[in-house]
């Protein structure tokens, strides 16, 4: 199998979606690499590199996409993409189909098979290709909020920890999964009066038991998350429905409860956002002001700290992407339950169920 490796166009997104180790690997069990040049620049892997690997290198994007039976990147086709697309082709990456109806239209009509990294399940419910990033974007969440806590980025001007004689900011985290698990851990460390709000008790519990004391659990509810807003310097989205857009639990008249400078980082803007004021931003222009509330939502947090997310997600993926060359994406989704569960839309048939639901669309679901 030819297996094609772009180079991410999204703006500042500084990730590419697999290593050298994995062109060795697949190089070894017979398969062919092409990996356009520059495509790991950004996470500080050259082009040598590849090659010393066994990759072949490809001078243009539509190349890859001309010549790759499997297409592996880390963000979703962009409209630059789309007339690349061909119908059979595997294209595997993160999607987040339910932010965007244009790209769910693109991808239906492409005829491609669409492999999203996100909705990768297994039976005990782990999200193993989403859990790394919301790892790194967790811990951002709350290094991006506590800058722009700053004054002079508009902020109440606060420190985070405080200091002697000064109180901490108060930072309330909605969601306790891996996002929120890991903003609550840099906040709690830093210093900060750190609440988080979830519906899952058996998680409440489970937090409350391995979070230092300065991190207290509430139950997910409109009373206390009204209640909260009002105390919060710094609120973090970080809800997540597995392929249905995020819940909006912030809506306009909430946000106005909110003290002038405080600061929101929606770590769900990939999913649609759970404030509804939130629009996607870039890591050039991250925030702007509603209401006067600072808002950062850039969709690939990650990809400002290429390096580390780099590593972290290949390391994760290059399992699946051995799968599926190995024994094509029918063959692969027979074997293995969880990849099943990746396929979003077949040949352009719908095959999520949140992703149809969101939409209005038919859905048939994936039996290879």
């Amino acid at each position: 199998m030819v297996i094609g490796v772009p180079r991410e166009i999204k703006a500042d997104e500084y990730r590419v979606s697999m290593l050298p180790v994995g062109v060795e690997e697949l190089t070894r069990r017979g398969h062919r690499v092409l990996v356009e040049r520059g495509a790991g620049q950004g996470s500080g892997i050259s082009d040598e590199h590849y090659e010393a690997a066994g990759a072949g290198s490809v001078d243009k994007l539509e190349a890859i996409y001309e010549r790759a039976d499997l297409v592996v990147k880390v963000k979703e086709p962009l409209p630059e993409e789309y007339g690349f697309l061909r119908p059979g082709q595997v294209v595997f990456t993160y999607y987040h189909f339910a932010a965007s109806e244009p790209l769910t239209a693109a991808v239906r009509q492409s005829g491609i098979v669409a492999i999203a990294y996100e909705t990768i399940r297994t039976e005990r419910g782990d999200h193993p290709l989403l859990t790394p990033m919301s790892e790194v974007a967790g811990k951002m969440s709350i290094q991006e909020g506590a800058k722009y806590l700053e004054r002079p980025m508009l902020g109440r001007g606060l420190l985070l920890g405080g200091v002697p004689g000064v109180a901490p900011a108060e930072v309330v985290i909605l969601g306790g999964g891996v996002v929120g698990t890991n903003a609550a851990k840099v906040a709690a460390g830093l210093g900060a009066r750190v609440v988080i709000l979830d519906i899952n008790l058996d998680r409440l519990r489970y937090l409350d038991d391995i979070m230092p004391r300065n991190v207290v659990t509430l139950m997910s509810d409109a009373h206390n998350i009204r209640e909260r807003l009002a105390q919060a310097d710094l609120l973090i989205g970080a809800v997540l429905i597995e392929g249905a857009r995020a819940p909006v639990l912030v809506t306009r008249d909430l946000l106005k409860t909110m003290r002038p400078g405080s600061v929101i980082v929606d770590v769900a803007v990939d999913q649609g956002g759970c404030v509804e004021t939130t629009r996607p931003t870039t890591h050039r222009n991250p925030t702007f002001i509603v209401d006067e509330v600072v808002h950062y939502a850039v969709p690939n947090m990650p990809g400002a700290v290429g390096r580390t997310s780099t590593y972290a997600l290949a390391n994760v993926t290059l399992p699946y992407v051995l799968q599926v060359a190995d024994s094509g994406y029918e063959g692969a989704a027979r074997n293995n339950a969880a990849l099943r569960r990746g396929v979003n839309i077949h040949r352009g048939i719908v095959t999520n169920r949140a992703v149809a639901e969101t939409f209005g669309l038919p859905c048939e679901e994936f039996a290879p």
